[in-house]
This record gives structure tokens, C-alpha cells and sequence, in this order.
């Protein structure tokens, strides 16, 4: 089973080993990890914007155009930024470390 590491700004660390074909999303939830998704992986917001680290960025599969689309949403988009409902962890990602941003939504919400 993969291993993936979530880091938050605070510098806390959690790691996690889950099966193959899990989104980072549903990992997250199953190990308490604060990461929101709030249209449950649906891809129709961007509140489970995740920071994946520079060396693991170019072994992911490159973002639909639908992703690409509701990454526009995020207001600390980075150049390694990805939505956690979008990735799956495989073996080929065993060792994966994403970064939990600070500050999670998309604009839609600031317009409530």
C-alpha cells in the first residue's frame, strides 16, 4: 500500500498508507485530515486545492481541462497546484507529499 505525506503551514505532519485507486481527497477524509471538498470530489469547486511538492509534481498525470478550469477558482494558486479529487495514489506515487494551504475556498464562496 502507497504512502502519502500531508504537511500543513503549521508544520504539522501527517503521514498516511492507504490502497491503490484513492483520491487524495478520500484519503484525507479517512485519516482526519482538515481538507474540505466540499462538492465530494465531483470536480464543481476547487475547495480541496492541494500543494503538491516540486519533486512529485512532474509524475502526476497532467490536469484535465476541467480541473485546469476550477484550479482558476483558487485564490493561492501555486504552479504545483492540483485539486485533491483528482488524484489517484498508485505505487507509482508511493511517497507522495501534498501541502494543505493555509486558506481553502473557492471565490464562489466569498460571493455568499
Amino acid at each position: 500500500m502507497p504512502k502519502i505525506t500531508f504537511k500543513y503551514q503549521s508544520g504539522e505532519i501527517i503521514t498516511a498508507q492507504e490502497k491503490n485507486n484513492l483520491s487524495i481527497l478520500e484519503i484525507a477524509h479517512k485519516n482526519g485530515i482538515e481538507l474540505e471538498g466540499a462538492c465530494e470530489g465531483s470536480l464543481a469547486c476547487s475547495t480541496c486545492h492541494i500543494i503538491i511538492e516540486p519533486y512529485w509534481f512532474p509524475k502526476l498525470d497532467v490536469p484535465s481541462w476541467d480541473e485546469e478550469d476550477m484550479l482558476d477558482l483558487v485564490s493561492n494558486l501555486t504552479p504545483t497546484s492540483r485539486l485533491g479529487c483528482q488524484i489517484l495514489l498508485t505505487s507509482k506515487l508511493d511517497g507522495l507529499v501534498v501541502n494543505i494551504p493555509s486558506f481553502q475556498h473557492d471565490v464562489r464562496d466569498n460571493k455568499k
